[in-house]
Protein backbone atom coordinates (compact mmCIF):
# COMPACT_ATOMS: atom_id res chain seq x y z
CA UNK A 1 0.00 0.00 0.00
CA UNK A 2 1.30 3.39 -1.16
CA UNK A 3 2.47 5.99 1.63
CA UNK A 4 0.50 9.11 1.56
CA UNK A 5 2.88 11.86 1.75
CA UNK A 6 2.71 13.78 4.88
CA UNK A 7 1.89 17.19 4.99
CA UNK A 8 4.75 19.40 5.35
CA UNK A 9 4.88 21.08 8.79
CA UNK A 10 6.44 25.16 9.15
CA UNK A 11 6.08 27.01 12.54
CA UNK A 12 7.61 29.97 14.87
CA UNK A 13 9.86 29.54 17.93
CA UNK A 14 9.91 32.19 20.22
CA UNK A 15 9.69 33.06 23.70
CA UNK A 16 7.19 34.49 24.01
CA UNK A 17 5.12 33.18 21.28
CA UNK A 18 1.45 33.01 22.18
CA UNK A 19 0.90 36.35 20.91
CA UNK A 20 2.33 35.73 17.29
CA UNK A 21 -0.56 36.29 14.76
CA UNK A 22 1.76 34.54 12.04
CA UNK A 23 -0.05 30.87 12.47
CA UNK A 24 -3.16 32.89 11.49
CA UNK A 25 -1.99 34.38 8.74
CA UNK A 26 0.04 31.46 6.92
CA UNK A 27 -2.55 28.68 7.64
CA UNK A 28 -4.90 31.01 5.72
CA UNK A 29 -2.47 31.66 2.95
CA UNK A 30 -1.93 27.79 2.68
CA UNK A 31 -5.80 27.35 2.54
CA UNK A 32 -6.20 29.91 -0.42
CA UNK A 33 -3.35 28.06 -2.44
CA UNK A 34 -4.29 24.96 -1.11
CA UNK A 35 -1.29 23.78 -0.25
CA UNK A 36 -0.70 20.98 2.33
CA UNK A 37 1.29 22.38 5.12
CA UNK A 38 0.46 23.34 8.67
CA UNK A 39 1.86 26.77 10.55
CA UNK A 40 1.96 25.92 14.27
CA UNK A 41 3.44 28.28 17.58
CA UNK A 42 6.23 26.82 19.28
CA UNK A 43 7.34 28.43 22.70
CA UNK A 44 10.99 27.76 23.04
CA UNK A 45 13.00 28.68 25.92
CA UNK A 46 16.49 29.91 24.94
CA UNK A 47 18.03 27.07 26.78
CA UNK A 48 16.04 24.72 24.35
CA UNK A 49 17.01 26.44 21.46
CA UNK A 50 19.41 23.69 20.00
CA UNK A 51 17.26 20.88 20.53
CA UNK A 52 14.13 22.50 19.07
CA UNK A 53 16.49 23.28 15.75
CA UNK A 54 17.36 19.84 15.73
CA UNK A 55 13.65 18.63 15.74
CA UNK A 56 12.91 20.25 12.35
CA UNK A 57 15.21 17.57 10.77
CA UNK A 58 14.04 14.72 12.95
CA UNK A 59 10.77 15.59 12.21
CA UNK A 60 10.97 16.21 8.52
CA UNK A 61 9.81 20.52 8.63
CA UNK A 62 9.99 22.50 5.83
CA UNK A 63 10.99 25.06 8.46
CA UNK A 64 10.19 27.77 10.66
CA UNK A 65 10.21 31.48 11.47
CA UNK A 66 12.05 32.75 14.48
CA UNK A 67 10.98 35.47 17.03
CA UNK A 68 12.53 36.69 20.56
CA UNK A 69 14.92 35.96 21.78
CA UNK A 70 16.05 33.53 19.04
CA UNK A 71 17.25 35.07 15.92
CA UNK A 72 20.94 35.65 17.03
CA UNK A 73 21.51 33.16 19.39
CA UNK A 74 20.21 30.25 16.40
CA UNK A 75 23.03 31.27 14.09
CA UNK A 76 25.14 28.81 15.93
CA UNK A 77 23.43 25.92 15.55
CA UNK A 78 22.69 26.22 11.34
CA UNK A 79 24.38 24.82 8.35
CA UNK A 80 24.24 27.74 6.23
CA UNK A 81 23.03 31.77 5.74
CA UNK A 82 21.94 33.52 3.56
CA UNK A 83 23.88 36.73 2.28
CA UNK A 84 21.81 38.67 3.84
CA UNK A 85 21.30 36.79 7.16
CA UNK A 86 25.20 36.39 7.05
CA UNK A 87 25.43 40.32 6.61
CA UNK A 88 22.77 41.49 9.27
CA UNK A 89 24.27 38.95 11.93
CA UNK A 90 20.47 37.48 12.31
CA UNK A 91 17.66 35.07 11.23
CA UNK A 92 14.18 34.98 11.22
CA UNK A 93 13.76 32.39 8.96
CA UNK A 94 15.03 28.45 8.82
CA UNK A 95 14.30 26.79 5.41
CA UNK A 96 15.10 22.88 5.71
CA UNK A 97 16.63 21.87 2.35
CA UNK A 98 17.10 18.16 2.47
CA UNK A 99 18.41 18.19 5.80
CA UNK A 100 20.42 20.41 5.65
CA UNK A 101 18.98 24.21 7.32
CA UNK A 102 19.78 27.09 5.80
CA UNK A 103 19.29 30.76 7.27
CA UNK A 104 17.34 33.88 6.05
CA UNK A 105 16.59 36.73 7.24
CA UNK A 106 13.18 38.54 5.62
CA UNK A 107 12.93 41.47 8.17
CA UNK A 108 14.74 44.42 6.41
CA UNK A 109 13.40 43.67 2.87
CA UNK A 110 9.48 43.10 4.99
CA UNK A 111 10.20 46.25 6.65
CA UNK A 112 10.88 48.57 3.60
CA UNK A 113 7.82 46.91 1.36
CA UNK A 114 5.37 47.91 4.78
CA UNK A 115 6.50 51.70 4.27
CA UNK A 116 6.02 51.51 0.39
CA UNK A 117 2.78 50.67 0.79
CA UNK A 118 1.46 52.29 4.57
CA UNK A 119 2.83 55.86 3.70
CA UNK A 120 4.68 55.39 -0.19
CA UNK A 121 7.96 56.86 0.79
CA UNK A 122 10.87 56.31 -0.14
CA UNK A 123 14.00 56.75 2.10
CA UNK A 124 16.68 58.08 0.06
CA UNK A 125 18.33 61.07 1.66
CA UNK A 126 16.25 60.74 4.41
CA UNK A 127 16.98 60.53 8.06
CA UNK A 128 15.95 57.44 10.43
CA UNK A 129 16.39 57.60 14.20
CA UNK A 130 16.19 53.22 14.63
CA UNK A 131 15.74 52.69 18.70
CA UNK A 132 17.05 49.35 19.78
CA UNK A 133 20.30 47.06 18.70
CA UNK A 134 18.78 43.49 18.55
CA UNK A 135 17.89 41.35 15.96
CA UNK A 136 15.28 43.15 13.89
CA UNK A 137 16.97 46.13 14.40
CA UNK A 138 20.24 45.21 12.39
CA UNK A 139 17.23 44.02 9.72
CA UNK A 140 16.60 47.68 9.90
CA UNK A 141 19.34 49.04 10.10
CA UNK A 142 20.94 47.37 7.35
CA UNK A 143 17.66 47.72 5.44
CA UNK A 144 17.33 51.26 5.34
CA UNK A 145 20.86 51.75 4.62
CA UNK A 146 20.42 49.55 1.22
CA UNK A 147 17.56 51.81 0.53
CA UNK A 148 19.72 55.32 0.53
CA UNK A 149 19.37 56.93 3.52
CA UNK A 150 21.93 59.79 4.43
CA UNK A 151 21.66 59.80 8.09
CA UNK A 152 21.36 56.47 10.57
CA UNK A 153 20.88 57.33 14.31
CA UNK A 154 20.87 54.13 16.68
CA UNK A 155 19.35 54.70 20.00
CA UNK A 156 19.56 52.00 22.71
CA UNK A 157 19.51 52.09 26.52
CA UNK A 158 22.88 50.13 26.33
CA UNK A 159 25.10 52.28 24.26
CA UNK A 160 27.92 50.08 23.72
CA UNK A 161 25.33 47.57 21.96
CA UNK A 162 24.45 50.89 19.23
CA UNK A 163 27.66 51.38 19.27
CA UNK A 164 28.62 47.49 18.02
CA UNK A 165 25.67 48.08 15.76
CA UNK A 166 26.59 51.85 14.22
CA UNK A 167 30.31 50.15 13.30
CA UNK A 168 28.78 47.12 11.80
CA UNK A 169 26.40 48.95 9.76
CA UNK A 170 29.15 51.26 8.90
CA UNK A 171 31.39 48.37 7.52
CA UNK A 172 28.23 47.76 5.05
CA UNK A 173 27.31 50.93 3.46
CA UNK A 174 27.80 51.32 0.34
CA UNK A 175 28.47 55.16 0.01
CA UNK A 176 30.66 57.17 2.10
CA UNK A 177 28.52 60.33 2.29
CA UNK A 178 26.24 57.85 4.82
CA UNK A 179 26.23 59.50 8.36
CA UNK A 180 25.93 56.45 11.06
CA UNK A 181 25.95 57.09 14.56
CA UNK A 182 25.26 55.63 18.39
CA UNK A 183 23.24 57.68 20.78
CA UNK A 184 21.64 56.71 23.95
CA UNK A 185 18.32 56.42 24.55
CA UNK A 186 17.53 59.96 26.45
CA UNK A 187 15.14 62.64 25.92
CA UNK A 188 17.99 64.89 25.45
CA UNK A 189 19.74 62.83 22.63
CA UNK A 190 16.73 62.18 20.81
CA UNK A 191 15.69 65.44 20.49
CA UNK A 192 18.84 66.19 18.57
CA UNK A 193 18.47 63.74 16.30
CA UNK A 194 14.97 64.83 14.98
CA UNK A 195 16.17 67.64 13.85
CA UNK A 196 18.10 65.45 11.36
CA UNK A 197 15.46 62.65 11.01
CA UNK A 198 12.30 62.75 9.20
CA UNK A 199 11.48 59.07 10.93
CA UNK A 200 11.63 56.98 14.02
CA UNK A 201 11.51 53.17 14.24
CA UNK A 202 10.95 51.60 17.26
CA UNK A 203 12.72 47.76 17.08
CA UNK A 204 12.40 47.64 21.07
CA UNK A 205 10.17 45.01 22.96
CA UNK A 206 9.42 48.10 25.09
CA UNK A 207 5.55 48.52 24.19
CA UNK A 208 4.94 44.94 24.54
CA UNK A 209 3.36 45.15 27.47
CA UNK A 210 0.88 47.17 28.91
CA UNK A 211 3.00 47.97 31.81
CA UNK A 212 6.34 49.15 30.01
CA UNK A 213 7.93 52.98 30.93
CA UNK A 214 7.44 54.99 27.77
CA UNK A 215 10.68 55.26 25.70
CA UNK A 216 10.82 59.37 25.49
CA UNK A 217 8.44 61.87 26.50
CA UNK A 218 5.56 63.12 24.30
CA UNK A 219 7.50 66.39 23.51
CA UNK A 220 10.10 64.24 22.17
CA UNK A 221 8.02 61.80 19.65
CA UNK A 222 6.57 64.96 17.96
CA UNK A 223 9.60 66.08 16.75
CA UNK A 224 9.42 62.84 13.99
CA UNK A 225 7.42 63.30 11.14
CA UNK A 226 6.94 59.27 10.54
CA UNK A 227 6.77 56.86 13.75
CA UNK A 228 6.74 53.40 12.89
CA UNK A 229 6.70 50.73 15.45
CA UNK A 230 7.65 47.01 15.15
CA UNK A 231 5.64 45.76 17.50
CA UNK A 232 2.16 44.78 15.89
CA UNK A 233 0.34 43.42 19.41
CA UNK A 234 -0.97 45.63 20.62
CA UNK A 235 -2.26 47.59 17.80
CA UNK A 236 -1.62 50.79 19.27
CA UNK A 237 1.67 51.47 22.01
CA UNK A 238 2.20 53.82 23.94
CA UNK A 239 4.76 55.28 21.58
CA UNK A 240 2.14 55.05 18.96
CA UNK A 241 -0.55 56.91 20.63
CA UNK A 242 2.05 59.73 21.63
CA UNK A 243 2.73 59.94 17.77
CA UNK A 244 -1.07 60.22 17.15
CA UNK A 245 -1.72 62.55 19.63
CA UNK A 246 1.16 65.02 18.31
CA UNK A 247 -0.58 64.82 14.79
CA UNK A 248 2.37 62.51 13.20
CA UNK A 249 1.81 59.54 10.73
CA UNK A 250 2.21 56.50 12.24
CA UNK A 251 1.79 52.75 11.24
CA UNK A 252 2.44 49.38 13.72
CA UNK A 253 4.37 46.68 12.88
CA UNK A 254 1.34 44.75 11.35
CA UNK A 255 2.36 45.40 7.30
CA UNK A 256 6.12 44.47 8.23
CA UNK A 257 4.81 41.29 9.92
CA UNK A 258 2.66 40.56 6.47
CA UNK A 259 5.51 41.38 3.71
CA UNK A 260 8.18 39.44 5.85
CA UNK A 261 6.23 36.20 6.29
CA UNK A 262 4.98 36.55 2.20
CA UNK A 263 8.75 36.39 1.79
CA UNK A 264 9.25 33.39 4.43
CA UNK A 265 5.96 31.96 2.61
CA UNK A 266 7.81 32.01 -0.80
CA UNK A 267 11.11 30.49 0.51
CA UNK A 268 9.16 27.74 1.72
CA UNK A 269 6.94 27.00 -1.15
CA UNK A 270 8.36 28.08 -3.73
CA UNK A 271 5.15 30.11 -4.29
CA UNK A 272 4.31 33.96 -4.40
CA UNK A 273 2.14 34.56 -1.34
CA UNK A 274 -1.47 35.38 -1.07
CA UNK A 275 -0.63 39.04 0.33
CA UNK A 276 -4.03 40.27 0.97
CA UNK A 277 -5.39 36.74 1.95
CA UNK A 278 -1.96 36.94 4.66
CA UNK A 279 -3.23 40.54 5.57
CA UNK A 280 -6.68 39.84 6.32
CA UNK A 281 -5.83 36.55 8.67
CA UNK A 282 -3.47 38.90 10.45
CA UNK A 283 -5.99 41.87 10.86
CA UNK A 284 -8.85 39.52 11.94
CA UNK A 285 -7.06 38.47 15.58
CA UNK A 286 -8.04 40.33 18.44
CA UNK A 287 -5.68 42.00 19.99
Amino acid sequence: MKERPSPSLVGIFGYPVAHSRSPAMHNAAFRALKLDYHYLPFAVTPTGLAAAVQAIRALGMAGVNLTIPHKERVIPYLDELSKEARHIGAVNTIVNHQGRLIGHNTDGRGFLLALRAAWHLSMRGRGVCLLGAGGAARAVAMALVGAGVERLFIANRHVKRAEQLARVVGRRKARASVRVCAIPLTDRALKRAAADCECLVNATAVGLRHRDPRLMSPAVVSGFPFVCDLIYQPVMTPLLRDARAAGCRTINGLGMLVYQGALSFQLWTGRKAPIAVMERAATRMTP
